[in-house]
């Protein structure tokens, strides 16, 4: 991917995170999201997992056909990315990339408990911060994180 390229895809991601903030989120929102998710997922016919946390605690969690454990553990390693920093895993990933090195060089992280690829998003809400997960796995990095962003978009429509 060409700089020019990347600062765009970055950009994307960071409208993305600015847009995709939650108004509230319980147990029944979770719920909701992850059968959105999942719903989603199946109208494609996409082998993914998928995990919904708040606070660490996994509100919603389903492996749709073709996922094996391997997926819940890439979703907990991009999940631990966007607890730590705050944003998508995809997104710091992409980050480090402009800056001309990857994850983990940059981070020094054990990359057997983080992964900067795409698919974990932030729940995020207004005049709170960052408070949980979305994550998806079983997909190309960008394609786990277009599913995320289009399961939040029908979840706030």
């Amino acid at each position: 991917m060409n700089p020019t390229d990347l600062a765009e895809l970055i950009m994307q991601i960071e409208a993305e995170e600015q847009r995709l903030v939650l108004p509230r989120f319980d147990n029944d929102d979770a719920w909701r999201l992850g059968t959105t998710l999942t719903e989603l997922a199946r109208a494609r016919r996409a082998p993914v997992t998928v995990d919904v946390r708040r606070n660490g605690q996994q509100l919603f969690h389903c492996a749709l056909p073709g996922t094996s454990a391997d997926n819940d553990a890439w979703i907990q390693r991009k999940s631990r990315v966007v607890d730590r920093f705050g944003h998508s895993s995809y997104l710091v990933g992409l980050r480090c990339l402009a800056k001309g090195s990857t994850f983990e060089e940059k981070m020094r992280l054990d990359p057997d408990v983080y992964a900067a690829h795409g698919g974990a998003f932030p729940i995020a809400l207004p005049h709170v911060g960052v408070i949980g997960t979305v994550a998806v796995s079983g997909l190309p990095q960008a394609d786990d994180h277009q599913l995320v962003v289009a399961g939040l978009e029908r979840h706030l429509a």
